[in-house]
C-alpha cells in the first residue's frame, strides 16, 4: 500500500522524507514503552518481535526471502541488537541505552575495512576517536552494578547494529524486509522460553502490542519504502530524531533524568556523527567524479 501511495504521490521524495521522519518518531517511543513493561528483557524483546514479525509479513507477504548468507547474518545481528537494546533500556537510563547504540559508526568503520574492503580515512579515524571519547564519558557517572551492565549492553548493541547494517549493504535488494522479518522471528524464538516463565500483566501487554505494531512493525514498513527515495544525508540527519526524542519521552512521562556526564557524552556523539555524515555526503560527488575520470 505504501509503495502504491508513493507511486501516485505528487512528490515521491517529499513523501519518503515524511515516512523516514515517521520511522524515527516511532522508533523513539521504544525507551518509554519498554520501561512500561515489568518483565524479563529477553521476554520483552521476544514478544515485541512476535507482533512486529506479523506486521512486517502482512505488509510484504508477496515478496520472497533470498536466504543468502548476508540475509541470515543480518537477521542474527538484528536479533542480538534488539535483545541487547531492550536489556540496556531496562538496566540503565533510556538516554544511555540509545546514545550508546548510536556509536554504531565506530564499528561500521572498523568492520567495514574487513567485510567490505572499505578503508577508513583520516577523517573517519578522527571521528571514531571523538565518538569513543564521548562514549567513555557515560561511565564517569555514579552507576549501580546493573547500570554499568546496562551501559555495556548499550555499547554492545551499537556493535551488533553495525554488523546488521553491513549485512544489509552486502545484499543487492535495497529493502530490509527479509532480514528484518527473519530477525524478528529469531528474536521471538529466543525469547519464547522467557515469555513462558511469567506474565507482563495487562498494562505490559498493551505496551508490548504498541511496541510490536508501531515501534518496530510499522516503523520498518515505512523505512523499507522510504530508504529507496531519500539521500544518505537526509537519512543520517533525520536519524538523529530517535536518540534525541527517546530520552525526552521517558523524562516527560517517567521523570528519568540521565547523568550529567552521559548527557555531555551523548551530545558529543550526536554532533560527531552528524558532522561526519554531512562531510561524507559533500565529498561524494568529488569521489564519483574522480572515479569517472579514471574509468
Amino acid at each position: 500500500m505504501l509503495n502504491l501511495l508513493l507511486k501516485h504521490a505528487g512528490s515521491e521524495r517529499r513523501l519518503a522524507v515524511f515516512l523516514m521522519m515517521a520511522t524515527n518518531l516511532l522508533w523513539s517511543s521504544g525507551g518509554l514503552l519498554i520501561k512500561g513493561v515489568d518483565w524479563n528483557p529477553v521476554a520483552i524483546a521476544g514478544a515485541r518481535s512476535a507482533v512486529a514479525a506479523l506486521v512486517i509479513w502482512l505488509a510484504f507477504r508477496g515478496q520472497r526471502l533470498s536466504w543468502s548468507k548476508a540475509q541470515i547474518g543480518g537477521a542474527v545481528a538484528y536479533a542480538a541488537t534488539v535483545i541487547l537494546f531492550v536489556s540496556a533500556t531496562k538496566m540503565t537510563t533510556a538516554a544511555n541505552a540509545i546514545l550508546l547504540q548510536y556509536t554504531m559508526p565506530i564499528y561500521v568503520a572498523l568492520f567495514g575495512a574487513w567485510v567490505l574492503n572499505e578503508k577508513p580515512t583520516a577523517a573517519d579515524w578522527a571521528t571514531i576517536g571523538v565518538i569513543a571519547g564521548g562514549m567513555g564519558l557515560f561511565f564517569l557517572d555514579q552507576l549501580s552494578a546493573g547500570g554499568l551492565m546496562g551501559n555495556i549492553y548499550g555499547a554492545a548493541s551499537g556493535a551488533t547494529l553495525a554488523v546488521f547494517c553491513l549485512c544489509m549493504r552486502k545484499q543487492k535488494d535495497a529493502s530490509p524486509f527479509g532480514t528484518v522479518l527473519l530477525g524478528n522471528v529469531l528474536t521471538t524464538l529466543i525469547g519464547l522460553p522467557f515469555m513462558l516463565d511469567s506474565s507482563p500483566g495487562s498494562e505490559g501487554l498493551i505496551n508490548l502490542a504498541l511496541l510490536g505494531v508501531f515501534q518496530l512493525g510499522l516503523a520498518y514498513v515505512c523505512y523499507s519504502v522510504a530508504i529507496k527515495h531519500v539521500t544518505a544525508l537526509e537519512t543520517a540527519l533525520i536519524g538523529a530524531i530517535e536518540p534525541v526524542l527517546n530520552p525526552i519521552w521517558v523524562f516527560l512521562v517517567l521523570g528519568e533524568r540521565p547523568g550529567m556526564w552521559a548527557m555531555i557524552g551523548g551530545s558529543i556523539i550526536l554532533v560527531a556523527v552528524t558532522i561526519r555524515c554531512i562531510k561524507t555526503t559533500a565529498d561524494q560527488p568529488m569521489v564519483e567524479a574522480k572515479q569517472a575520470a579514471v574509468d
